[in-house]
């Protein structure tokens, strides 16, 4: 099982927060500053979720998909996909690892695109960041009314551009959650094996997955 609750409130607070910012450690003049990259990030998703445009159920489907695409902005689902896999990663072709990383970015995105809509009056509070050659970690506290939840950001430095590949809520990360079940089904049963499992786990999502209320984009025949 994985952690559900926890990772749930952590995909879907990057998605959904209005942010409170304190004061936290400054990158060096070289460095860029991974906080400061997460500020209009943040702005991004907060505005696609109190666009007027956007509001009703008529505009869900429009809605989660723009908050999909600024996911992917400053998510390294790639990096994450790798990490996951651990050592079995390099013994695939160069088109098996896209097709892993493409299927488990499905994946994330079924088992929490229901929930974008269900945390959207969190706040945020950044606490302190710590930057170690090209790995950072930025620390928050998510605030749901009396609820002080721990979250941290796990980040790598690519082109200038500060990204995430894990998130650790309340000490629990979600790569490693999910690195020890992939590591176990590897173990007994092999790749393909693993791969199957993930096909019928999207499947399972996408039938599963909180629907719009009413879905009008069109859909190719």
């Amino acid at each position: 099982m994985f952690c559900k609750v926890l990772m749930s409130m952590a995909l879907a607070v990057i998605f959904s927060f209005h942010s409170n910012f304190s004061p936290v450690a400054v990158a060096t003049a070289t460095v860029p500053d991974p906080t400061e990259q997460l500020r209009p990030f943040v702005d991004k998703i907060v505005t696609i979720l109190t666009d007027v445009k956007l509001q009703g159920d008529e505009k869900c489907t429009e809605r989660r998909q723009q908050v999909m695409k600024i996911a992917h902005e400053r998510f390294d689902f790639f990096e994450m996909s790798k990490r996951v896999l651990g050592s079995q990663w390099r013994k695939l072709s160069e088109n098996e690892q896209q097709e892993f990383a493409d299927l488990f970015t499905t994946l994330l995105e079924h088992a929490y695109i229901g929930k974008i809509e269900d945390y959207s009056k969190q706040k945020v509070e950044f606490k302190d960041q710590r930057i170690k050659d090209d790995r950072a970690e930025v620390r928050t506290d998510l605030i749901d009314k009396d609820v002080v939840i721990p979250v941290s950001y796990i980040m790598i430095l690519k082109n200038q551009d500060w990204m995430v590949y894990d998130i650790v809520v309340e000490g629990v990360s979600l790569v490693r959650n999910y690195m020890e079940q992939f590591k176990e089904i590897l173990r007994k049963d092999g790749y393909a094996s693993l791969l199957a499992q993930l096909k019928d786990k999207v499947d399972e999502l996408e039938k599963a997955t909180k629907p719009c209320p009413v879905d009008i984009t069109p859909r190719e025949s």
